[in-house]
């Protein structure tokens, strides 16, 4: 998952935990909350009283009777005031039942004492619960509201900071990694950025990738260098050789070592030649402008490779749609990667064997073609190395296996953006899988 995925899932669950966390306590906070106020409203109701006796006396209340005692209609609230004993002092809020014309209601009170011209009185005010609970709901649904409210402005926020921030880091992943193709020829430009660490990633990967590119030129100049001059001496040598054979009186044990040294002479030929393709890949000596019949190419490798086949008594069978064309390709490199697959194919397979050569269109738009062998296979742990140069495919002398031709398969394979895939079990054979990018592709 992408890092930007990650913030994104991050930020937006733990916002669903806050807006959860709320939800569950939101009826404890708004109980305290119109607990709270309920309080207030009956210290202001006591606050009211007190200025009226102070102002008026506590006879504006009794009217000449001993207590005092009021009710809304509805009784919700009430106000009552009672004589107690001279120096009496109480003061308090507490949550009480009280019995007003035979029902029993529940009542928040304060219970306040305070001294007239008079006497000691005890005043209480009251407030039903129901009508604090009336509080809860509105509290509840405009606190719901508002934090909702404020949860999607700042997942919003907290999105598009996160997306700005995370910006120069998307481009670098884009331009020097995703985007970039070895050896990285292409010129780099600094992303533009005031975060120091994205800057110093990006300045790190620009001073790798010129590292890489000149450490790679240095190798390719001196690949394609001493390829080039090996020949000289190669040929020099390989004339000698054969001037030498033609001397009549060279015995029979020289002629022999004579063979020898010339079937040595042209291994290393061989291997100069391919190190010089490689050279000549790797430095975009070939156009890619040609196209060809997929069907028709594998004739021509068919019929070029047909006594390697009857040798060891192989059958080769090819299913391929006649009518895909690669296009934008350099024919003849095509045809040597398919070759030298095959021959290796060929090379590793047991007496009265098989190759099937097949083909299938992917739901990408892709094109692959499978080579599957009934060869002896590839041990696990070689497959990751099969196409390095001068690898040995097995152990064995007769084989000839320097790893070249699977190299050159590799390099002409990266040349054109070819995918290649394999799948090996021993003793039961390896499937090579080859996939053309869509724009390859062309249809008849």
């Amino acid at each position: 998952m992408k890092l930007i995925s990650k913030l994104t899932l991050f930020i937006t669950l733990s916002k669903l935990a806050i807006v959860l966390l709320f939800v569950l306590t939101l009826p404890y906070l708004i109980g305290e909350i119109a607990s709270n106020y309920t309080d207030y409203y009956l210290q202001q109701q006591q606050k009211k009283v007190l200025e009226v006796v102070n102002k008026n006396g506590v006879d504006s209340y009794l009217q000449g009777e001993e207590s005092y005692g009021s009710y809304t209609m509805l009784k919700e609230e009430y106000i009552s005031l009672e004589p107690v004993e001279q120096g009496f002092k109480l003061d308090t809020i507490y949550t009480d039942q009280r019995i007003i014309e035979q029902d029993t209601l529940n009542y928040r009170v304060l219970i306040h004492s305070f001294d007239t011209e008079i006497g000691t009185y005890l005043m209480e005010v009251g407030k039903t619960i129901e009508t604090i609970d009336q509080y809860k709901r509105p509290l509840q649904r405009i606190a719901t509201y508002v934090l909702l409210g404020l949860i999607l402005i700042t997942l919003i926020i907290d999105l598009f900071y996160t997306r700005f921030l995370l910006r120069p880091l998307v481009k670098i992943i884009k331009t020097k990694i995703i985007n970039r193709k070895f050896p990285f020829n292409e010129n780099t430009v600094p992303i533009k950025t005031t975060t120091s660490d994205f800057r110093f990633l990006d300045d790190s990967l620009i001073k790798l990738m010129e590292q890489i590119h000149v450490a790679f030129e240095k190798e390719r100049e001196f690949t394609a260098n001493a390829s080039h001059e090996l020949m000289t001496p190669i040929g020099i040598l390989q004339n000698k050789i054969e001037n030498l054979m033609g001397e009549s009186e060279i015995g029979d044990l020289v002629q022999e070592r004579l063979i020898g040294m010339q079937k040595t002479l042209n291994r290393l030929k061989r291997i100069v030649h391919s190190l010089l393709l490689i050279s000549r890949i790797e430095n975009d000596q070939f156009t890619k402008k040609e196209s060809v019949k997929v069907s028709e190419l594998f004739e021509d490798i068919s019929d070029e490779i047909s006594h390697r086949l009857s040798e060891k008594n192989i059958s080769l069978e090819i299913s391929l749609s006649k009518d895909i064309i690669l296009k934008n390709i350099n024919r003849d490199l095509i045809f040597q990667m398919f070759y030298n697959l095959i021959n290796n194919a060929i090379r590793y397979n047991k007496e009265s064997g098989f190759i099937h050569i097949k083909d299938r269109l992917n739901a990408d738009g892709t094109y692959a073609i499978d080579l599957i062998d009934s060869g002896i296979g590839i041990p696990e742990e070689e497959i990751s190395t099969i196409f390095n140069r001068f690898k040995k495919a097995n152990k064995s002398e007769d084989s000839g296996g320097y790893g070249l031709g699977l190299s050159i398969v590799k390099s002409i394979a990266d040349y054109h953006q070819i995918i290649i895939s394999v799948e090996s079990d021993l003793e039961k054979g390896t499937q090579f899988g080859i996939s053309f990018p869509a724009n390859l592709l062309e249809k008849v």
